[in-house]
């Protein structure tokens, strides 16, 4: 089973070469540096899918603050019932 996380980017790497260029991504706090090359269009404070370091798409505002809230249910799920 494969988990892609939507994030939100915060800061781009000033390469000129769309394959190496990156960002900071930021999923709820946590902050990782990923790959841009899916999405050479993202730009600061875009919402991107990420998966395995490398964001796949960007993603609607609302979808990605929907998804967030999904996961956060489920996290709260899971510890009010032990799991």
């Amino acid at each position: 089973m494969c988990l892609a996380i939507p994030g939100q980017l915060i800061s781009l790497s000033d390469d000129r070469d769309p394959l190496a260029r990156t960002g900071r991504v930021s999923f709820s706090g946590i902050r990782k540096e990923i790959s841009l090359a899916y999405v050479p269009d993202a730009k600061i404070n875009d919402y991107v899918i990420v998966h395995a370091g490398f964001a796949l798409s960007v993603l609607d505002e609302a979808d990605a603050v929907a998804s967030l809230q999904a996961f956060n249910d489920l996290s709260a799920f899971e510890k009010n019932h032990g799991i």
